[in-house]
């Protein structure tokens, strides 16, 4: 068990991978990181690679003001179960749609990783 979830999760996106934590008596994946499984305060956590795929849940535009741009901050249902808010890149954000199918990618933004989502190709 780690005292430090959070940071092991931030070093995970420094090296490109994103992460989820399993409780290994359950099986359930878990986000946030945590030191114990929400429910059952299991510790015996562990981490494995997350696949990335998920389907936003709900989705705002967040209107930049000038000169930045307009933003789509979005809740993604991750096909392994855990909900996580983020934020979708590479579209218009007045073209995110709630169903939409999406792929996590790690971008960095202000000298850090950033873990946010890209629409994908078929529903996930």
């Amino acid at each position: 068990m780690s005292i430090h979830p959070e940071k092991q999760y931030r070093d995970f996106l420094a090296q490109g991978r994103f992460m989820l934590q399993r409780a290994r008596q359950s099986g359930r994946f878990i986000f946030y990181p945590r030191v114990a499984e929400p429910g059952t305060g299991d510790t015996d956590l562990e981490w494995v690679e997350a696949s990335g795929r998920g389907t936003i849940y709900s989705a705002t535009r967040v209107r930049g003001r000038d000169p930045a741009a307009d933003a789509s901050i979005v809740l993604v249902d991750l096909v392994e179960g855990p909900r996580m808010m983020s934020q979708v890149i590479g579209i218009a954000p007045d073209q995110v749609r709630i169903g939409m199918a999406v792929q996590a990618t790690i971008i960095t933004r202000d000298d850090a990783p950033l873990l946010v989502f890209e629409a994908a190709g078929s529903a996930a």
